[in-house]
């Protein structure tokens, strides 16, 4: 179980209140209401503490407030088979950060980068605009990678190119494994760089849970490194998660740049119909078996394309 703590004022409790008005349950002594959610019991108190508990609380947290409002306070309540979540001063002292880019689409490898953030750099990432990438346009994760890469924040960015991918697909490797592996590779060597005398912790961006990741990495004779956490959604509260999720968008894009120009014509992100639609100019101009070169054949997309022929 998990556990959030937000400070907010009267105001926004009420509002919560409202919002929460058909999940209301009986309200403990000094507070203001109680609510259940499928993923969360939220109980906010007079003192304008309010306290997300349950199996995904995160869901919850996440509609109230925002990494950059500095309300969000993360308490390590819990440990998910021997896995602490983090503690939460690490989001202000050095840290490596994990996230990746490029898994739901059809076109393009999987990326994925580790950045080491000192607690000297946290505010000025945070003063160049860098945050979660997925609220970024195109323009400005290459604007904000150019500036991390100048600022020389020690990284790591691995690149796990389609044909390797639908190698490894073949043999029996899952997304998830493939995922864990490259996070795992990514942190061992950024952390031979930088050392461990320099780091408070490593934060991965959760894509499963923390025994599985270890069955992943274990398999390859990997093993985690001390003080590895995993949260959901970290790149809303670290700043390093955040400058990795922008490194390995960046790179995705790059790679995508690089084989639009192999294959003669504009790879859409994504998996939606105009991908679809690519996929049948691709097989017709190249052949079927072209598509390992640049894309993920297994997604349902290529037999949709083919059905397009």
């Amino acid at each position: 179980m998990g556990q959030f703590v937000l400070q907010l004022s009267q105001e926004k409790i009420q509002q919560m209140k409202t919002y929460y008005e058909q999940k209301l349950v009986s309200v403990p002594q000094g507070a203001v209401f109680r609510a259940k959610t499928s993923g969360a019991t939220i109980t906010a108190y007079r003192s304008g503490k309010v306290l997300f508990q349950g199996k995904s609380p995160e869901t919850e947290v996440e509609k109230w407030t925002a990494a950059e409002t500095g309300e969000l306070s993360y308490k390590t309540v819990a440990k998910k088979k021997g896995v602490l979540l983090p503690p939460d001063d690490l989001f202000s002292n050095s840290h490596i950060g994990t996230d990746e880019a490029g898994t739901g689409d059809y076109f393009g490898p999987i990326t994925v980068a580790a950045a080491y953030v000192s607690k000297e750099n946290i505010p000025l990432l945070k003063k160049i605009g860098v945050k979660d990438s997925k609220a970024l346009t195109d323009d400005a994760i290459k604007r904000l990678a150019a500036a991390i890469i100048r600022m020389n924040v020690p990284n790591r960015v691995l690149i796990l190119s389609n044909e390797k991918y639908n190698q490894l697909q073949k043999q029996g490797w899952s997304q998830g494994k493939m995922k864990g592996v490259l996070h795992q590779q990514a942190i061992n060597e950024l952390v031979e760089e930088i050392g461990e005398s320099q780091l408070d912790g490593i934060l991965i961006d959760q894509f499963c849970e923390p025994a599985v990741f270890k069955r992943y990495i274990v398999s390859e004779s990997l093993s985690l490194q001390n003080n590895t956490y995993f949260m959901t959604k970290a790149e809303s509260y670290s700043i390093a998660v955040a400058t990795g999720s922008i490194l390995a968008r960046n790179a995705f894009l790059q790679e995508m740049e690089k084989l639009s120009e192999k294959v003669g014509m504009q790879l859409p992100k994504g998996a939606s119909s105009m991908v679809d639609e690519t996929i049948a100019k691709i097989i017709a101009a190249h052949g079927e078996a072209y598509l390992d070169a640049c894309a993920k054949v297994h997604f349902a997309n290529t037999k949709k394309g083919k059905r397009l022929l």
